[in-house]
């Protein structure tokens, strides 16, 4: 197994529009951060998307991946799922619809916000293409199978959104998190790599500051931590060298080979 990191910015991502502070002017690639999404590559040869970014067709060619067989869907805000129409690039060669895994208020606003994808009644005219895929919702805290691979769906608060995290074999993914309720502690309990989100050096009301995180995964200890959702509050070089043993910030286009399930 290995997992591949898409993006690893904010909504806003990095370089951010109009601004000429140090990180955005730098000339680190690890200082380019597209918005968040990554794929795990299951030992079977199986892929898994985790969301579906504004950059995710230039994210896929970036990292020459051609094909995923599922996505795994956070939560519904625009950072997260706005790329959606990439798709069409994979499921125009597939042969059935691709399978979007996520809980009911995320699949309720794909359903409304892309109707030409979901809607029955629609089909493209003769010599157009849209993604062809199918909606499987999933319970938080409930574990379900994709490609014969176990996946928990984890909880965790970001203000007014529903979002989870995922844990699959002993890989954790969260980002958009505002803290690690007990009962995700308890869900992430073990892993061996952990994602956590960052995104400032001060508090935010939604989600983790860079501290906070490094305290989240000091307590979780998992062997290794990679910190993503990073703004341009701080650059690579610096982030990394500050952090404690262990804990590392990611980077657009790092690549994690994991235990096997």
């Amino acid at each position: 197994m290995r997992l591949v990191f898409l993006g690893t910015g904010t909504s806003f991502g990095v370089p951010q529009i109009g601004c000429a502070c140090r990180v955005c002017r730098s000339i680190d690639a690890r200082d380019k951060r597209t918005r968040c999404g990554a794929v795990v590559e299951l030992g079977n040869g199986a892929r898994l998307l985790i969301d579906t970014p504004p950059e995710l067709r230039l994210q896929l060619v970036a990292n020459d991946l051609a094909s995923v067989d599922a996505v795994l869907f956070t939560h519904e805000h625009a950072d997260h799922i706005h790329g959606i129409d990439d798709l069409r690039g994979i499921t125009i060669r597939r042969d059935a619809p691709l399978p979007l895994y996520g809980e009911a208020p995320t699949l309720e606003t794909l359903t409304r916000r892309f109707p030409y994808i979901f809607d029955a009644a629609f089909r493209p005219l003769p010599g157009t293409t849209r993604p062809e895929a199918h909606l499987v919702p999933i319970t938080a805290g409930t574990p379900f199978e994709v490609l014969g691979t176990p996946v928990l769906p984890i909880a965790v608060p970001h203000g007014r959104a529903s979002v989870v995290g995922y844990r699959i074999a002993d890989m954790a993914y969260i980002t958009d998190a505002k803290t690690l309720p007990d009962a995700a502690l308890h869900a992430v309990h073990g892993v061996h790599v952990l994602v956590l989100n960052a995104l400032l050096r001060t508090p935010h009301p939604t989600h983790l500051s860079v501290s906070e995180a490094v305290a989240i995964a000091q307590r979780v200890g998992a062997a290794r931590t990679y910190l993503t959702h990073l703004t341009h509050d701080t650059s690579h070089a610096d982030l990394a060298a500050e952090l404690p043993p262990g804990i590392f910030p990611a980077h657009d286009g790092l690549v994690v080979e994991l235990p096997a399930p």
